[in-house]
């Protein structure tokens, strides 16, 4: 295939994937797992309610998300279709993630859950503004089939690092030392205000640093004669796409286990496990070494095995991986609460799980990059923006979904509210993990499964290249011959993708 674009150098997919600092870090503050111990054990408020303003914040960004694609999608500016929506997600992801934790004083509990559902909500719908349009910009970058991979390692590497620094920095700073802990309400703000700098300043160096791609990156096509219903079947044939379907109800299904693991996990950590903030908070940093192995592992894993293998055979071997202590200490094989082994063997677990799984998931990106230009050759029409919303808003909804589960389950068991570590009855702890358990593998396995129907492989992929390079040279003979038929010669030729 023949790119005029130039070479994608190591500094222009460092910048690009230093963006994934802010959706990491915002992630690691709208984490149900963050979001649940502070507003139901520090603040006090119900844990089904707090389930549930989660789950409804996480419905409107999952509507939201589709129309911030495709608004990119067919934007169309001097610099180019993305970087407009990142530089003006700027500023109020940085305001929305503070006023989140950073709540005026004095609300009466009906006040409180109404102004931290619209920060959370707000936060969402912004840092979407960013994460859409950038993560569009990985199949408009290269369109070669392993550089998507190495795009995607970079973006996932910066994403966990950013992640694991933000839930370290509340475990070990704002939390940690004499009478502090969880429920120490001012380190959480103090924490606010700082990710909130780190989101600002992310998002403007990743969007600053890919500017001089502008000119080389895909621009809008849009034909006002095309009508709703034109826009309509567009739509239609993106999200009729196979493979598309397959990646969406992995998502829906792991996105469900997902959300729930993460509701649950400072609950396993603190109280199940018997961990202290500052020792589960090493837990974290270890496990980003994951991020690190995966950037080395991802390309000549795909390479070797295919996208598509891979992916099914790191994700598997992550379900047992995860699953392992919690069912080793239900069947009696783990050291008590207390002992010196405790913390060594969930790292170890934690840095394996890790590793497998971000390769997963670095390879799933990949592999939407993929789907751009099947879908394109099916319909005529280039959605990145639009697919990767599709695709993004599914564990978003269904994250929601898991956290209102988490808080469910926490209401059947009758997890006491604040509680403190090592007094919540042993018997309410083993009930938890025995409902979690397998509602976690099994959810997992079947997201596993629905990945068998992804079609797209090296061979389909650069069929779909050459069938979209002969219908732009189509339709750039057709422009003008249509320019030489009305006697104007000089007509320019347009771009169709």
């Amino acid at each position: 295939m023949n790119d005029p674009r130039p070479h994608l150098s190591l500094g222009i997919k460092a910048r690009y994937g230093a963006g994934s600092v802010a959706y990491g870090a915002a992630f690691a503050g709208l984490s149900g797992a963050v979001l649940q111990i502070y507003f139901n054990q520090v603040l006090g408020l119900p844990a089904l309610v707090v389930g549930t303003a989660i789950m409804v914040s996480l419905m409107i960004d999952a509507v939201i998300d589709p129309l911030i694609g495709r608004w990119s999608d067919r934007a169309r500016s001097r610099w180019g279709r993305r970087h407009p929506f990142m530089f003006a997600s700027a500023i109020p992801v940085t305001l929305f993630f503070f006023l989140l934790w950073n709540a005026p004083a004095g609300l009466a509990t009906g006040a409180l859950v109404m102004f931290s559902f619209l920060m959370m909500a707000g936060t969402r719908v912004s840092i979407s503004f960013y994460e859409i349009p950038s993560n569009a910009l990985t199949p408009e970058l290269t369109p070669d089939y392993d550089q998507r991979t190495t795009l995607q390692s970079w973006r996932w590497f910066f994403g966990i690092i950013g992640s694991a620094a933000a839930s370290v920095l509340l475990a070990e700073v704002f939390l940690a030392g004499p009478h502090k802990g969880v429920l120490y309400r001012q380190g959480y703000a103090h924490w606010g205000a700082l990710i909130a700098a780190v989101l600002f300043v992310s998002i403007m160096v990743s969007t600053l640093g890919t500017r001089s791609r502008i000119p080389y990156l895909p621009q809008a096509v849009v034909n006002p004669a095309r009508g709703a219903r034109d826009a309509w079947r567009e739509i239609r044939l993106t999200f009729a796409n196979a493979s598309l379907g397959s990646l969406m109800l992995s998502g829906i299904l792991g996105g469900v286990g997902s959300g729930i693991t993460q509701s649950l996990s400072i609950y396993l950590y603190s109280y199940y496990w018997g961990l202290e903030p500052r020792e589960f908070g090493l837990l974290i940093p270890l496990g980003s070494i994951g991020s690190l192995l995966a950037v080395f592992l991802a390309p000549p894993l795909s390479r070797r095995f295919g996208k598509k293998a891979a992916m099914i055979g790191l994700f598997s071997f992550s379900v047992v991986t995860a699953a392992g202590p919690l069912f080793l200490r239900l069947i009696g094989f783990m050291p008590p609460n207390g002992s010196p082994w405790i913390l060594p063997i969930l790292a170890i677990d934690g840095i394996v799980t890790t590793t497998v799984a971000i390769v997963g998931y670095i390879l799933v990106g990949s592999m939407m990059a993929d789907v751009v230009e099947d879908a394109a050759a099916k319909s005529g029409v280039r959605s990145e923006g639009l697919l990767y919303a599709a695709n993004g808003l599914v564990p978003k909804f269904t994250g929601g979904i898991g956290a209102f589960i988490a808080g469910l389950l926490l209401t059947v068991v009758h997890f006491p509210a604040h509680a403190r570590i090592g007094s919540v009855d042993p018997s309410i702890l083993r009930h938890l993990v025995m409902i979690y358990l397998p509602t976690s593998v099994i959810l997992s396995v079947v997201a596993i499964s629905a990945l068998g129907l992804y079609r797209i492989d090296r061979r389909m992929h650069e069929r779909n290249l050459r069938t979209l390079e002969e219908a732009a040279a189509a339709a750039a003979q057709a422009h003008v011959m249509e320019g030489i038929e009305i006697g104007d010669s000089s007509a320019p030729v347009a771009r169709p993708f």
